[in-house]
């Protein structure tokens, strides 16, 4: 081999930067992409996984010969090159694996939903600050290069957003730890917020067990945010039709985020209706505008949102700043989904969204809401 050749399995990385190591907890399908992107990154390898399944672990092995492989978490985050652990297991043990990672030292980025509880949540906010960790939630779309075009679009100058909908369907896959609300429309709500720069003030949401599963397989939830905006987001693992779709309608144009649309995944219609500042024709009537313009479609950077996610997560483990979607925001979305289950338990009754992490414990539903995610 030629002195001057870097060997192909062999990352550089920049000079000067230490190559953080990261070890991640579960490798299934989403966990094993976090353990090709951060082996694939010139910022960071790969150092262990985790998980309970000896099959995954082999799978891992012949993937990524050299990766050290453990079924204990304590094992796996106790390797000495160990800077970042990944949580990818079911959201019902989000809560205790993150505590026990964080009270290790460690950064942790965790998979959506952060935890089942908001005031768990809290309480990993609370540990990540007073250990000096980064806790990042996988809110996976708000590193998509086309969520944020439409915040570009969003955050113009001469329009007032009117409403927001969303439409994650597909036949299944069918989770055993939550229910579909709880695992499809998290993705929408850190959308939402993120687009919005705000949360919901209240929530109405149904929900229904057609597969008759043992918890809701498809959903409907309406929230409202600051300024009378509203949103919808419609969950279904028992639709045929595959959608990951998000639109907002403007004053002035409407806005389309299409996920599976790799041709066109943004389109914005510059048309819209917008009343006009004269004198009303009579009392409740208004005169209004009707703007009829072009459709166009920005160019989107062809960039895996997953690997996004990952840099950023790993500058902000670097340089300590805080993550896009850290665990402040990881618990907003939380607190819109413990709104959800009292909404659903409510057979769809409009319901605030609690802005105290204790709400939920101190008028003692906290099991049962904890429950109804995984119902």
């Amino acid at each position: 081999m030629n002195a001057n050749t870097v060997p192909t399995d062999v990352k550089e990385h920049p000079p000067g930067t230490k190559q953080l190591g990261v070890a991640v907890i579960g490798c299934g399908y989403w966990g094993m992409n976090y353990v090709r992107i951060f082996n694939e990154l010139m910022e960071s390898r790969v150092v262990a996984v985790c998980d309970q399944s000896a099959d995954r672990l082999k799978d891992a092995a012949r993937r990524f010969p050299g990766v050290y492989l453990t079924t204990e978490v304590d094992d796996a985050a106790s390797q000495p090159s160990v800077d970042a652990v990944v949580v990818c297991t079911e959201a019902t043990t989000h809560f205790n694996v993150t505590r026990r990672l964080l009270l290790a030292g460690k950064h942790v980025l965790v998979e959506k939903p952060l935890t089942t509880i908001a005031a768990d949540s809290e309480k990993l906010i609370d540990l990540a600050e007073s250990n000096s960790a980064i806790l990042m939630v996988g809110h996976t779309f708000i590193f998509n290069a086309g969520v944020r075009k439409v915040k570009e679009y969003v955050q113009q100058a001469g329009g007032r957003v009117y409403y927001l909908y969303a439409r994650r369907t597909n036949l299944g896959p069918i989770r055993r730890d939550v229910n579909a609300l709880w695992d499809l429309a998290p993705h929408d709500i850190a959308i939402f917020n993120y687009l919005l720069d705000s949360t919901p003030q209240w929530v109405s949401a149904v929900g229904g067990r057609v597969l008759r599963n043992s918890r809701d397989d498809v959903g409907f939830i309406s929230l409202g945010y600051p300024d009378n905006v509203l949103a919808h987001v419609h969950v279904s693992w028992a639709d045929p039709d595959k959608a990951r779709e998000v639109v907002v309608v403007k004053s002035d144009k409407r806005i389309v985020f299409n996920d599976l649309n790799g041709v066109e995944q943004v389109r914005v219609f510059e048309k819209g209706v917008s009343t006009v500042e004269q004198e009303p024709l009579n009392y409740g009537e208004f005169r209004f505008e009707i703007r009829d313009g072009d459709i166009i479609s920005p160019r989107i950077e062809p960039v895996e949102p997953l690997k996004n996610q990952c840099r950023h997560f790993l500058e902000c483990v670097r340089t300590g700043k805080r993550p896009v979607s850290s665990g402040v925001e990881g618990r907003d979305v939380v607190r819109v989904l413990e709104a959800v289950n009292r909404s659903i338990e409510s057979k769809g009754l409009q319901v605030e969204v609690e802005s105290k992490g204790d709400y939920v414990h101190a008028n003692g539903n906290a099991i049962k809401a904890a429950a109804s995610a995984v119902r």
